[in-house]
């Protein structure tokens, strides 16, 4: 949990320092022309005697642009599904990648050791070693002595501790994939009962009068659907580690098993 909440905070000043970043510089250019400079802007503006606008906008400040826009309320909550979210998948990818391990390079170190000293020797490699396939061993082979059918009760029941470790905390990232679009498309539905409420108040059916409140409205569903989209990249990355992770446990499994067998046998 203390991984997790340092992950939240980094998060979080990443975020403050690219709002910073924007910080808007102002000097004045030959023939009267104010350029305006920001991070991911260039803005010329003619002075008053005339003459064409030119402006070219990066898409960073426009988005930031667009969420402004879009109001405190509703983007805040989407806002919130994201750093909460990038912070669950964050400490689940360094969790996973630190549980990575060459599965078939413990295995040949295992059974040399099982050769050579026996199973406190084997045993004394899965401590040295990091990662569930690892544990999984030390849990088998700590059972190997009573029976092989002993070693491969262990090693099923630590299989499913080990899995139920792997998939902590991805419910969280689901949910927040699910919250945010729905977040977004009640921000939309209750914007647009506001600008109805305005049609009504006035009595007219000027498009001018709710076409800004409508693309406010809108602009929460636009960022709801760009949060669930960047957290589901995410989630299929972490899924499809946890797969990968859960085979090389498997496989590793079988092996072990086997090499109980060999070693009883001989």
């Amino acid at each position: 949990m203390k991984k997790l909440f340092s992950i939240m905070a980094i998060t979080a000043l990443v975020f403050a320092s690219t709002l910073k970043a924007n910080a808007t510089v102002t000097k004045t250019m030959p023939s009267n022309t104010l350029t305006v400079v920001t991070a991911d802007t260039v803005t010329f503006i003619q002075d008053e005697d005339g003459g064409e606008t030119m402006e070219s906008r990066g898409f960073h400040q426009e988005l930031k642009d667009r969420f402004v826009e879009g109001g405190p309320g509703f983007m805040g909550i989407v806002l919130l599904c994201l750093i909460l979210g990038l912070a669950f998948a964050i400490e689940r990818i360094i969790y996973l990648n630190l549980s990575t391990t060459n599965t078939k390079k413990l295995a040949e170190n295992v059974e040399d050791a099982l050769k050579s000293g026996g199973i406190e020797a084997a045993k004394e490699v899965c401590r040295n070693t990091k990662g569930p396939v690892a544990s999984i061993y030390y849990q088998g082979l700590d059972r190997a002595d009573e029976s092989v059918e002993a070693a491969e009760k262990a090693v099923v029941a630590y299989g499913g501790v080990q899995m139920g470790q792997l998939e902590k905390n991805i419910s969280w990232i689901s949910l927040f994939i699910a919250i945010a679009p729905m977040l977004g498309f009640m921000g939309t539905v209750i914007g647009m009962i506001s600008a109805f409420d305005k049609i009504q108040a006035a009595g007219d059916m000027n498009p001018s009068l709710v076409a800004g409140g409508i693309k406010i409205a809108l602009l929460t569903t636009v960022f709801g659907l760009i949060v669930a989209i960047i957290l589901q990249i995410f989630y299929n990355y972490i899924i499809s580690k946890i797969d990968s992770i859960v085979n090389s446990m498997e496989d590793a499994s079988i092996t072990l098993i086997d090499m109980l067998v060999d070693y009883k046998n001989k």
